[in-house]
């Protein structure tokens, strides 16, 4: 793999449950770098969960909330930003993350994703099992346009340190 130059801003793409948040502040600690979240950063602004969000607004009012949430990281820089599982689905929010930042898609079977689903009704889309399962599916595509895929099964630090090895920051 040729070595990404410059790279000062990492977004994290994939699957609810993929670990992008963890993941996110694992890697920030070793870089010295900041973690955002940015589901976290948008029930900070709607003083609401996500799960909240998607039953009172509805879908499309929630991306238009990350569409409006990248906006405002976007001048950020030594930043590693967990997004949203539905995030990189948006053609808009995948053009911006590509153009601002370097894309890396945390890869994990549907069987990890499902070990790791709290049960406890915050993952909206997780409610029902076979439509997880063709959301899952049908976004692999769009996740394998990031930048960089990386194996996501396995403890935080290792999937932060194969994040670390493929961009070549150490």
């Amino acid at each position: 793999m040729t070595p990404l130059l410059h790279v000062d801003k990492i977004y994290l793409v994939g699957f609810m449950a993929a670990g992008k948040t963890t993941v996110a502040r694992r890697i920030a600690g070793r870089l010295g770098w900041r973690a955002e979240d940015v589901d976290e950063l948008i029930e900070a602004r709607e003083r609401a969960t996500v799960a909240d969000i998607f039953a009172r607004h509805g879908e499309a009012y929630f991306r238009s909330l990350e569409r409006e949430i990248l906006r405002l990281v976007m001048p950020l820089r030594h930043a590693i930003v967990a997004t949203g599982g539905g995030t990189f689905m948006d053609p808009e929010s995948q053009q911006a993350i590509n153009l601002d930042g370097t894309s890396v898609w945390l890869d994990v079977p549907l069987e990890t994703v499902i070990a790791r689903l709290p049960t406890d009704g915050r993952r909206p889309l997780a409610a029902d099992r076979s439509q997880m399962e063709r959301l899952f599916a049908a976004r692999q595509a769009v996740y394998a346009r990031a930048h960089v895929r990386v194996d996501a099964t396995g403890p935080a630090d290792d999937i932060a340190e194969r994040i670390l090895d493929a961009l070549q920051l150490h």
